[in-house]
């Protein structure tokens, strides 16, 4: 049976089956995401090595190339779609909240070819903020060539987005729980149901392009001695610490260069962009996406004497690439930020302790969960994710140890999550400027009571 809404047993196979769908769409185009940025990782790399031989005019040429395709990707997003401008998570929350309308199509096309130049040229930014707006998109555009309701567009909206976190990271089950824990931000039976087969056909079709490895090869990991286990609450106290630090100085960045006396986005965003061109020159394995650097890390083939300063580079140039305005998202920055600061703080308690038996690798895992879980304040999210990139299931208690520490520094200094400063931001001063509801439709919180009469 089937009612006005599809609330029916009728309505929630049909919305079922369109989220499968939809899963698939988003991860085929997740997929071929993240193929284009592989090669345009390999071309600036190539890029750069051969500028090297041409001394000067090779310094202006890489420098040139980064401003210019930063400046076009801003360019893109100031001119046809300015929600596609950094990750685009927080738009997506606006949305399913009602903050915000929908998001016009043509934000799909500028989200793919911006998010490619800007991180193709060296900006410190994630694959996953693109492929999880693009998964928005896309399962709101089958939606509404079946015809849907307002009420089952918001429910493949979220699974989309969960479809692309997933596809970003080849962690489905990451990405249907990011659904509920961040998106959400509470259980929804039709959302959990249409963001699990979102998930699942994303993650099928993805591996038929990208294979079934984790993304994240870490081996020889242990479970932990009880005599290491404080170190990791400690840990995860200072990693709380040091998420409120990044998501202030995030903030304060953005804000800071939106100010410059380069009122336009693409001109800030060239500024940016030949910064990061004459990083790349002297330094190219510490710009980009970050996943070289996770992977030399979570390997211990990375010198502790180094990742100090590479830390604190990183640290600094996520932060001003996100200001540049750019599709971009914070989780693949976040993971190089984590295991970093994981392993340099495996690396002390060992020599401070050589009696103990503390694997820097296994604290770089740690790491990741827990610096996540004190800038995004989703631990679980964070958890799993780690999990799944690394296959490293004998970190999950240090990790649910270091989450829990990290989200108490984190609360207790009253710091907000990353995302809702950013949506607050997004928004008009005066308030929401619209809601998501189109006429006649149930609205978003009336929904949820429908699903779940406890809420």
């Amino acid at each position: 049976m089937t009612d006005g809404e599809g609330h029916g047993e009728g309505g929630l196979l049909a919305l079922a089956l369109l989220a499968l769908v939809g899963g698939a769409v988003a991860g085929f185009v997740g997929a071929i995401f993240r193929l284009a940025l592989g090669q345009a990782d390999q071309l600036r790399n190539a890029l750069i090595g051969w500028a090297h031989g041409k001394e000067a005019a090779g310094f202006l040429l890489v420098i040139a190339v980064c401003a210019g395709a930063t400046a076009i990707a801003a360019w893109l997003v100031r001119r046809y779609s300015p929600h596609a401008a950094g990750s685009g998570i927080p738009h997506v929350e606006a949305v399913l909240r009602g903050e915000l309308p929908p998001i016009p199509f043509r934000l799909i096309p500028v989200k793919f070819f911006g998010g490619l130049l800007a991180i193709g040229a060296g900006l410190a930014l994630g694959r996953e903020g693109p492929t999880v707006q693009m998964g928005a998109s896309l399962a709101h555009l089958v939606g509404k060539i079946f015809g849907r309701s307002w009420p089952d567009c918001r429910v493949l909206i979220a699974a989309g987005a969960g479809a692309g976190l997933g596809t970003a990271f080849n962690a489905p089950i990451a990405g249907a729980v990011f659904v509920l824990e961040e998106l959400v931000q509470r259980f929804e039976r039709r959302i959990a149901i249409a963001a699990l087969g979102a998930s699942a056909t994303a993650i099928g079709v993805a591996r038929l392009l990208l294979g079934d490895a984790p993304d994240f090869d870490v081996s020889g990991l242990g479970y932990g001695d009880a005599e290491t286990r404080p170190l990791y609450f400690a840990f995860g106290a200072f990693a709380g610490l040091l998420a409120v630090a990044y998501n202030r100085l995030l903030i304060a960045t953005r804000a800071a260069a939106r100010r410059l006396i380069f009122a336009r986005a693409d001109l800030r965003g060239a500024l940016i962009g030949a910064a990061v061109g004459t990083l790349g020159w002297f330094a190219p394995d510490l710009i980009g996406g970050g996943d070289a650097i996770t992977q030399r890390v979570l390997t211990g083939g990375a010198p502790l004497a180094v990742i100090p300063a590479a830390f604190l580079i990183r640290f600094a140039l996520g932060a001003v690439s996100y200001a540049a305005g750019t599709p971009g998202g914070l989780f693949a920055p976040m993971l190089v930020l984590g295991a970093q600061f994981g392993f340099l703080c495996g690396g002390i308690c060992r020599a401070l302790g050589p009696y103990l038996n503390v694997q820097p690798e296994a604290f770089a895992v740690v790491g990741i969960a827990a610096f996540f879980a004190g800038v995004v304040r989703a631990p679980i999210t964070g958890i799993v994710l780690a999990t799944e990139m690394t296959g490293s299931v004998s970190m999950l208690l240090p990790m649910l140890c270091a989450c829990s520490m990290a989200m108490l520094a984190a609360t207790l200094l009253k710091d907000p999550p990353i995302y809702d400063s950013l949506r607050e931001r997004a928004l008009p001063a005066d308030g929401p400027i619209a809601t998501a509801d189109p006429p006649g439709a149930i609205p978003a919180a009336e929904e949820s009571k429908k699903d779940h009469p406890d809420h």
